[in-house]
């Protein structure tokens, strides 16, 4: 956040929706820093916030669960799952 009490926006290239080839994981990273995680037909079924540190990422679920993940290739691998950008 900026001294002004606003949240900065995301500074990597990653920002935009991530899904499965079967579409059934969909990753959507904003530009706030948050992010919402739709598995299946629960659309909002993970809600946190996430950290970009060059081509890793964290995610901090607001249940407390952690996780992370890497981009190689313009592809997240992320907890066994291999997501693609969508266009």
């Amino acid at each position: 956040m900026s001294d002004t009490g606003e949240k900065k926006p995301a500074s990597h290239p990653y920002v935009g929706l991530w899904v499965t080839k079967d579409r059934s994981v969909r990753h959507e990273l904003l530009p706030d820093n948050r992010y919402v995680e739709a598995r299946g037909n629960r659309e909002r079924a993970y809600l946190g916030r996430y950290e970009v540190t060059g081509t890793h990422i964290e995610y901090w679920d607001d249940t407390g669960f952690t996780a992370d993940g890497d981009f190689r290739d313009d592809i997240l691998y992320h907890g066994g799952m291999v997501l693609h950008r969508e266009r």
